[in-house]
Formats: structure tokens, C-alpha cells, sequence
């Protein structure tokens, strides 16, 4: 008979907390049986027996956030093996066994030893069982269950930013999208509603509104203008349990910005403008600035300006400002006050990028009278012409009229003018006018070959206003007239052959000339008339303004001739007909076979055949011995010793000193004391020569020193009188110190440079009574200068 024992595991739970616990406690508790029990029957470690359980004991509820003051009951672990005698030892192991969940080892009741946090863990795996103390050995297999931590609401929706920024464009309508704003809720959103999130607007209103669900923020008035107010500060609410009462919330900040859309035309403050331009003023120059205002931004705002088709609009112009958005008017052309005193603009002012969308709010443009004022100011004279250009024949006659300029006064005075050439661009003085026609005559010839064009300037001056005054450039071409010969190009060396053949061509030359004609040169060469017919050559005119030179005869001897001179006449075809006779040079000349020229001196070959190279070194060797000894000559010349001073004591008679030497200048103080030439006062101290040792030395006679003395004439008659009365000075020359400088001279300055200050002209007719050096003065400040009359 085989006997069965029956092992049982009992968990029992049990809320140790009051009535008043959390409902959501009691509803966890009140799903469990008060008693679980697990039989499992052993024999010999073979199953004879299982009984079925009727409900699962694996998984329990265990409340989060627990506040009571004992330690929260979890359940109990029991076996049938479990006598009550402590022989069984309850081991519980998994996830926080030991430190948050704590059994008691005899009994098998298991406690929560601290405050849990689902978000932390929701979920907890245990595993159980029983050991006999004595042996060691289980007494029940290991059994594994599960605590669940059931959530409740204890966190606030958190918004994914503490503050948004949006901007949404101005004038949109209702219902446009701004931003969506997120909040998150940490609970348990599969239990309860402790993370249903509802978002409600508490500040922004009625401006904006919020989807209660999506978080989207949108527009709630039409047409809000950003001119009005820009900047919105919207607050947004997240309140869970379904924004129920009692539920937890979180709220955010939306900074809202509305941009610019060109909704506005640019408006003038003003609708007239007075503006006053002096009738003289430079093209180009500002005369004021206009501003029409545009309360919108950036490009919105951007502006041109133009003027109207109209009055003044071909004298005027506007330019717009791109920094200040300013339109700025500006002279197009000169003013003239006595032609038009008063101009009356149109100027327009438009937006350059407008919206479409607002087309229908009118024109995005604005309109303003500009008026401009000029102002009369004494104008200089005007020329008739931006500049003159004159042509005169090289051969016209001095004092000729070659041109004339004419200017005028532009102002009602009609000033009387008076014309002058500036003497910077005529130097030589070529030019001169009349005052007072402006008729442009020569003083000079006139030569195109030196000078073709002449570059000067006229100045035109208001007599009664010599500050009014203007310049204009006169450009004079000189015309050519034929007054040069044609001649050789170039220099020709030329020469022929000694077996030359009758016919052969030996030197071709060309001409020029310095003229100019305008049908081009065209050159003629004939033998001169006093030899018509030339033995020797035949001078041959190409009809290309060259000419061939061609032999005559059959061969030539040097011995006999060696140089031939070969008269040409050269004359051109222009009127007056200009001729002149070149000499060409040709030379007799030893050639090889080919032509090629060996030797053209005569005397080469007498050389060649009575002097031998031994001679011609012998020669050479002479001369550098005669030069060597004209080198050692003027060598010991220079070594000669110089002569005394003087030869005897007895001799008295003048003797022509001669000291051969520089002197070693200022620092030499050896032979002259040259503290003299610095101190005056000095120079009356009694001082001997150096230079030479007197026989007897005589008390040397102070005198009254004189420099202070004006006359200087009296003052150099009255030392040399001294130096000649001194029985101590030498016969012969001598140097005397007089250290007087003088007073200034009280004739005026020379210079011209002062005459400028002058208020009158100077007058210069003196400088032609002073003789021929001073010709060249009078021609260029003395004479009848029609430029100042």
C-alpha cells in the first residue's frame, strides 16, 4: 500500500491600511482570493497526483506612492509542509528582493519596504520557495509571480518647451495655423485618464486660439494689422485626467510675431516741396531731399522715385537713396535765370515690390510738387564755341589776323569784355589779340617743320569783374608751304669696283624733304647743268623718288683716280618748285671676282709691298719708348726742390713768391691765424706773421677799432693807410684781415617775386632803353602788349 502526502503553498494578501485606503487599492485587492493555494503531491520524487487549480495566483497589484506609516503588506507565502514547528525557511529572490520587498523567513510574509514609483518600475518578477532548514533541500519547487504597480495620477503634463516662438503674416484670416505646442504626461495612459492631456488657452484671447486636443495654435480675428500691434504673448494650458476637475497641468509661453506684407502705399508728409538751386550751380548737384513715409518693413517698404512727364522734367532729375529711401533731386542740365526763374515738378513716389493680394486698397503710389527757385549769379563770359580751331599758312606775315574768338556775358548787365592770352601755353610770345574784338594776330614767323600745331588758351574777363573770367583753348595748325629742298636721305658711302663693266648699278639713293605737300613728294634727279654728261656715271631716275647710279666705262684705276664726285639735282613737283644739288662720294676699290669689296686705299698697296712685318714692329716699339721717356721727364720735373723765400738777407728787391702747395683749409693753423675772420676783435691785437721770421721785432701800435664805423670807403682807406705806415709789415704782399662785413645795401630788391602783391600792372617800357642785353626782356614784358590794354 502505497502512502501520498500532499504538499500546499498558500499566498495569502492582505491590506493592513484602513477604510479609508485608496479605492483603486481596495478594487486590486478586492480581484484576489484571500487564499491561494498551490498542491503538489510527491512520492519518491514521482507525481502521483495533481489537484487543478481554479485561479491564477502568478500576478499582484501593489499601489505606488504608498504614504502610510507601516511598511505596505504584500501577501504570504505558506506550504501544507509547514508544521508551525520553524523546521521550513521561506527564500524569496528577483527583482528588489531583499532591499524593496522583505519576507519573513518563518512566517512567509512578504512587505514592501519602500515607496514605489511606476514610472520607474511598473513591473517586479519574484520567484519563492521553501527549504528545510536540517537538510537543506526544497520542500517545494521554485515558484515565480509577478507584482504589478498600479499608477496613479501624480504628474503634471510637461510641455516639450518652456517657451515657443512663432510669427504668422499680418492681415491673415481666421483659422490660420500658427504653431502646435506638445505636452507629455509620465502616468499611466492605459489605466485611467491620469495622462489624457487637454490644452486650453488662459492668456492670448481673443487674438488666438488652441486646439483642445492637437495643441494647434490658431488665428481667431481676421485682418489684425501689424502696424497696430506686432508682438502677441499667448499662454497655453495642459491639464490631464481629461481636463477634469482634480487633474494635474502644465503651461507654456508662445511668443506670436506678425510679419510685414506690403499692405500700406507710401504716403508724402507733405504735398509740396521749395527748393532754390543758384542759376551757376555744376550738372549734377543735389538740391534737396524728399521722403515719403511707408509703415511697412524691409521690401515692403522699398521705394522709387521719378518725375513726371511735365515742366522741368528735361532739367531735373530724381535718384532714390537705397539706405534712407529718400529721393534725391539733382540738376540734369544748366540753369539759365535769365531764361526760366521758376520750375514746378511732379515727382511720384511708388512701391517697387507690391502685393497683389491688396491691389484693391488703391494705388501703392503718392504724388508731390517740387518747386525749384534759381537764383541770379554773376556768371562769366561764354565763349561761342567749346573751342577754336584756326589754320594758317607757315609763310603768313607777321602782325596777320589769322582768327578770331568772341565771347559773351551771359548776365542782363551784359558786362563789356576784354580778351588776353595766357602766357603759360605761348612762351615764346607768337601770339597776341586785340582786347577788344578778340582778333587772334602773329609776332613771329612762323615755321611748320619746327612747330605744326600750336596749343594756346584765351581768357575772356568781365572789365567791370576781373574775378568773372573763363578760358577756352585755341588750336592752330600750321599749314605747309614749300620752303625745303628734298636731299640725300642719308649719307652714302659709295664705291666702284676697278673691273667693273659699263652698265652695272652701284648705288641706288633717296631723298628727303620736310614738307608736307598734300598730294604726297614726288622727286626728280638730273646732272647738274654745268655737266651735263658725265664720263664716268649715268645718273638714272627711277620715277620712285629714287634714282640708280650706274657705271659708264670699263674699268677703273685707283692709282689714276681714287675718289669721284658725282653731282645730283634734286628738285619736287610742288609750287614754288625747291631744288638742290647733293655730292655723292665714290671711291675706287679693289673687288674679288664676285664684287665684293677687298681694299679702297691707294696707299694700302705701297705699304703692303715695301714694308715688312719686322719693320712695322720696329716702329712701334719706338714710340712706346718715346712716350715712356716723355714720362719720366715730367716725373723728375715735379721732384725738383722749390727755392728759398728769400735768396739773402741783403736783397730787398720784390721776389715772386711761389708756394706750390693748397693749404690744408680752415683746420690748417700753422701758417695763418684764422680766429680773425670770426672775431673781429681780434684782429687788433698785436699778431706776427707766421709765415716768415722777422729780424727785429718792433712794438706792433694799437689802434681804435673801427668796424663800427658806417663808411665803408673811409674804413679801407684808413687801413691801408695803417698797413703802409707799419715799419714792421714786409716788403712784399701780404694778407689783411679786415673782418667788416658792412650794413645792407639800401638799394631795393631785384626780385619779382613781390610784384605779384601789386594792386596796378607794372610797367616794363624801360627795359628798352637799356640796350641789346636786355632785349630779351623787353620782348617778353616791355613793348605794346595788346593783352593788358
Amino acid at each position: 500500500m502505497r502512502t501520498y502526502y500532499r504538499l500546499s503553498l498558500f499566498i495569502w494578501t492582505y491590506m493592513s491600511h484602513t477604510v479609508d485606503a485608496i479605492p483603486l487599492q481596495e478594487k486590486a485587492n478586492s480581484d484576489l482570493p484571500s487564499k491561494r493555494v498551490v498542491d503538489l503531491t510527491k512520492d519518491d520524487g514521482k507525481i502521483l497526483h495533481r489537484t487543478k487549480r481554479g485561479w491564477m495566483w502568478n500576478q499582484f497589484f501593489l499601489l505606488e506612492e504608498y504614504t502610510g506609516t507601516d511598511t505596505q503588506y504584500v501577501g504570504k507565502l505558506h506550504t501544507d509542509q509547514d508544521k508551525g514547528d520553524g523546521n521550513l525557511k521561506y527564500i524569496l529572490t528577483g527583482d528588489g528582493a531583499g532591499s524593496l520587498f522583505v519576507i519573513d523567513e518563518n512566517t512567509g510574509d512578504i512587505h514592501a519596504a519602500k515607496k514605489l514609483d511606476r514610472e520607474e518600475k511598473s513591473l517586479y518578477i519574484l520567484r519563492a520557495k521553501a527549504i528545510d532548514r536540517k537538510t537543506g533541500r526544497q520542500v517545494e519547487p521554485e515558484s515565480e509571480f509577478i507584482i504589478k504597480i498600479h499608477d496613479i495620477n501624480d504628474n503634471e503634463p510637461k510641455f516639450t518647451k518652456d517657451l515657443y516662438t512663432a510669427s504668422v503674416p499680418e492681415m491673415s484670416g481666421v483659422g490660420t495655423s500658427v504653431i502646435q505646442v506638445t505636452a507629455t504626461d509620465a502616468d499611466d495612459a492605459n489605466y485611467g485618464n491620469s495622462a489624457k492631456v487637454v490644452y486650453s488657452i488662459l492668456q492670448g484671447q481673443p487674438y488666438f486660439s488652441v486646439d483642445p486636443e492637437s495643441g494647434i495654435i490658431k488665428t481667431a480675428l481676421p485682418d489684425m494689422s501689424r502696424e497696430n500691434k506686432e508682438q502677441y504673448q499667448v499662454v497655453i494650458q495642459a491639464k490631464d485626467m481629461g481636463g477634469q476637475m482634480g487633474g494635474l497641468s502644465g503651461t507654456t509661453t508662445v511668443n506670436i510675431t506678425l510679419t510685414d506684407v506690403n499692405n500700406n502705399p507710401p504716403r508724402f508728409p507733405q504735398s509740396t516741396y521749395q527748393f532754390n538751386s543758384p542759376e551757376s550751380v555744376p550738372l549734377g548737384t543735389h538740391l534737396g531731399r524728399i521722403k515719403a513715409n511707408d509703415p511697412d518693413v524691409g521690401e515692403n517698404a522699398e521705394m522709387e522715385y521719378s518725375i513726371a512727364e511735365g515742366d522741368g522734367a528735361d532739367m531735373f532729375d530724381v535718384i532714390t537713396d537705397q539706405d534712407t529711401q529718400e529721393g534725391i533731386i539733382t540738376v540734369k542740365q544748366n540753369l539759365d535765370f535769365e531764361n526760366k526763374m521758376l520750375y514746378t515738378l511732379r515727382v511720384d513716389a511708388s512701391n517697387t515690390h507690391p502685393d497683389p493680394r491688396f491691389l484693391h486698397l488703391g494705388p501703392f503710389k503718392d504724388t508731390a510738387v517740387v518747386k525749384i527757385a534759381v537764383e541770379d549769379v554773376d556768371e562769366p563770359p561764354v565763349f561761342s564755341k567749346l573751342f577754336y580751331l584756326i589754320e594758317v599758312d607757315e609763310d603768313v606775315k607777321e602782325g596777320s589776323i589769322i582768327g578770331q574768338v568772341t565771347a559773351y556775358d551771359p548776365d542782363a548787365m551784359n558786362n563789356l569784355i576784354k580778351y588776353s592770352i595766357d602766357r603759360h601755353t605761348d612762351m615764346d610770345r607768337i601770339f597776341s589779340i586785340h582786347s577788344e574784338n578778340g582778333s587772334i594776330f602773329t609776332l613771329k614767323p612762323l615755321d611748320r617743320e619746327s612747330s605744326p600745331w600750336h596749343n594756346i588758351t584765351i581768357t575772356a574777363t568781365e572789365i567791370n569783374n576781373s574775378k568773372q573770367s573763363s578760358h577756352i583753348p585755341v588750336f592752330i595748325r600750321i599749314l605747309d608751304i614749300n620752303d625745303h629742298a628734298p636731299e640725300f636721305a642719308m649719307y652714302y658711302e659709295t664705291f666702284v669696283c676697278e673691273n667693273a663693266k659699263p652698265g652695272q648699278l652701284i648705288q641706288t639713293v633717296s631723298v628727303m624733304d620736310k614738307d608736307d605737300p598734300p598730294r604726297g613728294h614726288k622727286f626728280f634727279f638730273e646732272p647738274v647743268p654745268e655737266f651735263p654728261l658725265n664720263p664716268n656715271f649715268t645718273i638714272v631716275d627711277n620715277k620712285d623718288n629714287t634714282a640708280g647710279i650706274m657705271t659708264r666705262k670699263d674699268g677703273y684705276s685707283r692709282n689714276k683716280m681714287s675718289t669721284y664726285l658725282l653731282p645730283i639735282l634734286i628738285f619736287d613737283n610742288d609750287y614754288p618748285i625747291q631744288s638742290s644739288t647733293g655730292t655723292l662720294t665714290i671711291r675706287v676699290c679693289a673687288c674679288d671676282h664676285q664684287g665684293n669689296m677687298q681694299s679702297c686705299n691707294a696707299e694700302a698697296l705701297v705699304l703692303a709691298a715695301g714694308l715688312s712685318t719686322g719693320a712695322l714692329i720696329a716702329i712701334l716699339l719706338c714710340v712706346i719708348i718715346l712716350l715712356v721717356l716723355v714720362v719720366l721727364f715730367a716725373a723728375l720735373k715735379r721732384q725738383r726742390k722749390k727755392e728759398p723765400l728769400i735768396i739773402s738777407k741783403d736783397d730787398v728787391r720784390d721776389n715772386i713768391v711761389t708756394y706750390n702747395d693748397e693749404g690744408g683749409g680752415e683746420e690748417d693753423t700753422q701758417a695763418f691765424d684764422i680766429g680773425t675772420l670770426r672775431n673781429p676783435e681780434a684782429r687788433e691785437d698785436s699778431k706776427l706773421r707766421r709765415d716768415v721770421m722777422p729780424e727785429t721785432i718792433f712794438q706792433i701800435r694799437r689802434t681804435v677799432p673801427l668796424w663800427e664805423n658806417i663808411d665803408v670807403q673811409d674804413f679801407i682807406h684808413r687801413r691801408l693807410k695803417e698797413n703802409d705806415s707799419d715799419p714792421s709789415a714786409p716788403p712784399y704782399d701780404s694778407l689783411a684781415t679786415y673782418a667788416y662785413e658792412g650794413n645792407d645795401s639800401i638799394a631795393d630788391s631785384l626780385s619779382s617775386l613781390e610784384s605779384l602783391t601789386a594792386d596796378c600792372n607794372q610797367d616794363y617800357d624801360y627795359l628798352s632803353d637799356w640796350g641789346p642785353r636786355f632785349k630779351k626782356l623787353a620782348d617778353m614784358y616791355g613793348g605794346d602788349d595788346s593783352d593788358r590794354d
